[in-house]
């Protein structure tokens, strides 16, 4: 990308657009009542979740597969993915009739498995390979160098990034001017570098936010160590797969720095309410990286400074999400909101035990959602691992309380404690 030139990096984005004509979905630019009402400004999401692929990712994959000429379609194309990049470079070289090879982690839900395999059909091979992104990612290097494949980066790439600036071009077109703000997920940083350096060249009045997952701030540390620098694997989060990368890449980094666009970071648990609201409220099936961006907005989210009535437009990047997971979701959202809390419970091994418990420890309102106690014959009481969901978060103090009172001992298991980790 010529050194930051912003007139280039236009011209690249529109011959992305034109390349994406006719197979990008163009998708839908929709008002959100409720964020609106809960930000003041008026927001908007752009609605990549229905994308083909159901993700953005495919405008970045398939900009850089056309462009290959005949010698490098011959060797074939490899690429690592969490499963939404995968997904999108499936279906170009499906499209293209170009070999590919994915390589996914351990981790990658099986609803994205599945369409991998469903996109990409008789032309891509899918391989699982390690436990984290990065270690796909080193895997697809080797295949490439290995093998003669071109490596098709998931967002350190200029023509992948060039491909997903076409999500903001679009938007603009849509909207009929440029937003004041526009919040956009990050993972790698490939969508947030595009639309950032377009926005530099074409509208620099507005202001770019990009939201990354508490545990895996990527871009963050690149941008206070002053290059891409790898997060250490103790507290990196993967729950939030789509954005889960423990490095910035050499190609966006430099481009997010030079853009100025402000990051923030948003609690998983935070995320996950988000994607209850929007299951909710407005029938839409959000991955917790597509869910980064309506995050950062609400109230009970990051400040974000926002001017009453600004326009504001929120990057909706994905919707692979495995049902299985919201149980996860649901669990992880109750104790961010201060709901839903643990504890070990030293039962005497005496009939009315449990019932003494249940009345004069929990309140009217608190309901026990989890509760494991194996009896011991050869001891006077035993331990109990007791989950209790109560009504509001202001009743929390009222129940600690009450349990210092009681003569049973009590012990608050705290989120983060390798006892909690290892019992919940």
């Amino acid at each position: 990308m010529a050194g930051g030139d912003g007139t280039a990096f236009e011209k690249q984005v529109l011959e992305a657009s034109e390349r994406l004509a006719g197979i990008a979905e163009v998708t839908p630019l929709q008002y959100n009542p409720r964020l609106s009402a809960d930000s003041g400004a008026d927001v908007w999401f752009k609605r990549e979740d229905l994308q083909v692929g159901r993700s953005y990712k495919l405008r970045g994959a398939y900009n850089l597969i056309s462009q290959l000429d005949d010698e490098a379609r011959a060797a074939g194309v490899v690429c690592a993915s969490a499963g939404n990049h995968a997904q999108g470079f499936a279906f170009a070289c499906q499209a293209h009739r170009v070999r590919g090879r994915v390589l996914i982690p351990s981790t990658t839900p099986r609803q994205k498995r599945e369409r991998i395999a469903a996109l990409g059909g008789d032309m891509v091979d899918l391989v699982v390979q390690g436990d984290t992104y990065d270690e796909a990612s080193a895997a697809a290097t080797a295949f490439a160098e290995e093998n003669g494949a071109t490596l098709v980066p998931a967002f350190d790439d200029s023509r992948t990034v060039a491909g997903q600036a076409t999500v903001i071009a679009e938007t603009i077109e849509q909207l009929g001017h440029a937003p004041d703000v526009v919040v956009v997920p990050v993972g790698g940083g490939g969508l947030l570098a595009g639309t950032a350096t377009w926005l530099q060249a074409t509208h620099p009045r507005t202001r770019v936010v990009g939201v990354e997952p508490a545990g895996a701030r990527n871009v963050a540390a690149a941008l206070h160590a002053g290059k891409p620098t790898v997060l250490p694997e103790e507290g990196f989060d993967r729950f939030v797969d789509g954005a889960a990368v423990r490095k910035a890449g050499a190609v966006t980094f430099p481009l997010i720095r030079r853009s100025g666009a402000q990051l923030l970071a948003v609690d998983e648990g935070l995320v996950c309410t988000e994607m209850l609201a929007l299951y909710q409220t407005e029938g839409i099936i959000a991955e917790p990286a597509g869910a980064l961006a309506g995050a950062a907005l609400r109230s009970d989210g990051p400040e974000l400074d926002l001017t009453p009535g600004e326009t504001v437009v929120a990057i909706l990047s994905g919707g692979n999400n495995d049902v299985s997971r919201y149980a996860e979701v649901i669990e992880r959202s109750l104790r961010f909101q201060g709901l839903k809390h643990y504890f070990l419970v030293e039962f005497p091994q005496e009939p009315g035990a449990l019932r003494r418990f249940l009345d004069e420890v929990l309140g009217p309102d608190d309901d026990v959602t989890r509760f494991e106690y194996v009896k011991r014959d050869n001891r006077d009481s035993g331990p109990a691992l007791v989950g209790v969901e109560i009504g509001v978060r202001e009743d929390y103090e009222p129940l600690l309380e009450r349990m210092a009172r009681s003569p049973l001992q009590i012990e608050a298991l705290e989120p983060g404690s390798p006892a909690f980790r290892f019992l919940v």
